[in-house]
């Protein structure tokens, strides 16, 4: 290999180094993405040099000194088979007359073509996108095109970053004419493009979770602060004389005051989790005085409701669990199951206890709460567990509730190599179940 190959090997290695290096994943990805980019359009302008001026007598032991050898041609042409491959990204390139000459796995998945190859196909033919129609069409007018979101709609909605850069003769002239670039400036014509489909489908996934979150926690927060502010208001304006209603509306102060204080609580406890912050020490736990403690801890709830809640976990039952997040998780269910029950209506702890058989997967053990109540419609049942998701919005608020207790849950059964579920029928009540692994894994 020559020294500038090696030298080429070294500075990538090096480069690769400092991406990992970088703390953020949208960052590191981004900067991947880049020098992925550059390598291939070193590898692919390498791979179509084309000689400067073929009418020039030139002499041969210079011409034979300047071309690489034939094993470091077929090195190349096996390192840009394997780069294009390899990518994640999906490559396309194109001839001056947007016939397709190049494309890798990833990109044949990105158009899903009736026939076979991309290659000898014409643009128009794969897509009718007009984004990116327009960003080949600038590349080959010499502009390079940065930034372009592409959506697609097929089975599943995908976005994608679509960088496409212009690729020109090895001299820097060109047979065509020239282009206007986005500023009214002259651009070389190019003899071809060359674009990169970057999936940012994941990213743009977590920044709507992020905006919804953001929304959800801003309105949460809103509805018991403007509470407090408004009986606050009413007590400076002289309501603090009446003993009787300054009682009453310090109540509801206090009220509004403990549910924002249970939401950030419940706020940074999720946060904590989905972090991997928390630790889940597992052990065999016996389960019964587990459940009595939860029932105690809610009796005063229970009894305001009328709902009466029943400990049917058989003495002597263990499960392999976090003493303390086990009850946590059990305290988030029964209350939910309390506060939507119907009056005189019940609640039941029991356990199943799980089977293993040869060749399927690790038996799991149950922990099933039932109850009485309204139940839920089954267009909800998906989207349950979700953050801030309630069936109904007005009712869970007038109960104190924060929207995030089911969240927890699922996270917590995670946590453990578990999984939470629920089933419904309306009119009968509702059924969760806490599965966890029946011992080590």
């Amino acid at each position: 290999m020559s020294n500038r190959y090696a030298f080429l090997v070294s500075a990538g290695l090096i480069s690769l180094a400092a991406v990992l290096l970088l703390p953020s994943f949208v960052a590191r990805l981004a900067v991947a993405g880049l020098l992925v980019l550059a390598a291939v359009i070193w590898i692919f302008k390498s791979l179509i040099r084309i000689p400067a001026d073929r009418n020039k007598k030139i002499d041969v032991d210079a011409d034979l000194s300047a071309e690489e050898s034939p094993q470091e041609i077929f090195a190349l042409g096996k390192l840009f088979e394997a780069t294009m491959g390899g990518m994640r990204e999906g490559l396309l390139v194109v001839d001056k007359d947007m016939r397709v000459v190049a494309s890798n796995a990833a990109a044949h998945g990105l158009f899903n073509p009736a026939r076979g190859k991309l290659e000898t196909q014409r643009l128009t033919e794969l897509t009718r996108n007009s984004a990116i129609y327009g960003a080949f069409l600038d590349a080959l007018n010499g502009v390079e095109r940065t930034g372009v979101k592409v959506e697609t709609h097929g089975p599943e909605r995908q976005v994608y970053d679509l960088r496409v850069v212009p690729l020109e003769m090895s001299n820097g002239s060109s047979r065509a004419g020239r282009g206007v670039d986005a500023r009214g400036e002259g651009s070389m014509a190019a003899e071809g493009a060359l674009g990169v489909f970057i999936d940012i489908t994941r990213i743009e996934r977590l920044e709507h979770v992020r905006q919804e979150f953001l929304s959800n926690v801003s309105h949460e927060l809103r509805t018991p602060l403007t509470a407090i502010l408004a009986f606050v208001e009413t007590l400076e304006a002289g309501a603090i004389d009446d003993a009787e209603s300054a009682h009453r509306f310090l109540a509801i102060i206090r009220k509004n005051a403990g549910r924002m204080n249970e939401l950030i609580g419940d706020i940074l406890e999720l946060s904590a989790i989905e972090a991997g912050n928390v630790t889940v020490r597992r052990e065999q736990v016996e389960l019964k005085p587990v459940v009595n403690d939860v029932i105690s801890s809610l009796a005063t709830k229970s009894e305001s409701q009328g709902v009466s809640v029943v400990n049917a976990v058989a003495p002597g039952t263990t499960v392999f669990a976090d003493a303390r997040r086990l009850e946590q998780m059990l305290t988030n269910l029964v209350e939910n199951a309390i506060k939507f029950n119907r009056e005189d209506g019940s609640v039941t702890i029991r356990f199943e206890r799980g089977e293993s058989a040869p060749g399927k997967n690790p038996a799991r053990d149950k922990i099933i709460v039932e109850d009485t109540g309204e139940g839920i419609p089954a267009q909800h049942l998906v989207r349950l567990f979700e953050r801030f998701y309630r069936v109904d919005r007005a009712r869970s608020r007038e109960m104190g509730g924060t929207g995030l207790g089911l969240a927890i849950v699922k996270h917590l059964a995670r946590a453990h190599g578990g999984e939470v579920t629920v089933s419904s029928e309306l009119g009968k009540g509702s059924t969760f179940t806490i599965e966890l692994p029946a011992d080590a894994e």
